[in-house]
């Protein structure tokens, strides 16, 4: 764990990927048959969503995200992290490596002071917001506005909150590499 948060620590953030591991989760379902991973309609429906893969780089770094890739969608990431390549890929601008600083906080326990792990806790709320919010789902019924990652504007919002979540993100790594290395 101490390995993993120091070399993400260390990188730069990567902007850019819009959120489309979401996509790449159900690009091309109906087509194969499967039904999507949440019962949420799509909001630009199943020819849509998949038009949106097909018009986009995939750039996910993360794998736990990218494990859930609709088989047709793994060729089309431009990377194929792996557990074993997870302390070299991951960047701290991924979404899904920041709400992890919540989980490695647990994982950590007792060691871990509460005010960190509240706001850890906090990120990965605020983060998991934005990664519906982008995501190919209609979530209007849960008072979350879309960020419409197909357009020019929706590109710019996730990216601005991209680096915000990286510069609050950063900030717990370094936290928690204290809590690590005091034991």
């Amino acid at each position: 764990m101490r390995k993993l948060l120091s070399a993400t620590a260390s990188r730069p953030g990567t902007f850019g990927c819009f959120g489309l591991h979401e996509w790449a989760m159900v690009y091309r379902d109906r087509e194969a048959g499967r039904d999507q991973r949440h019962p949420l309609p799509l909001r630009l429906g199943h020819a849509g969503t998949d038009a949106v893969v097909e018009a986009n780089p995939v750039r996910c770094s993360h794998f736990d995200a990218y494990r859930f890739f609709t088989p047709e969608a793994t060729g089309r990431n431009q990377l194929r992290p792996t557990r074993a390549t997870q302390v070299g890929l991951e960047q701290p601008g991924c979404l899904h490596a920041n709400m992890d600083l919540y989980k490695w906080c647990l994982k950590l326990g007792p060691a871990v002071p509460g005010d960190l792990l509240l706001d850890a806790f906090e990120l990965a709320r605020d983060i998991r917001w934005t990664d519906m919010a982008a995501s190919p789902y209609d979530v209007s019924e849960y008072g979350v506005a879309a960020v419409e990652i197909e357009t020019p504007h929706g590109k710019a919002e996730y990216i601005r909150r991209q680096r915000e979540y990286t510069q609050r993100s950063n900030a717990l790594r370094l936290r928690l590499l204290e809590v690590c290395d005091a034991y």
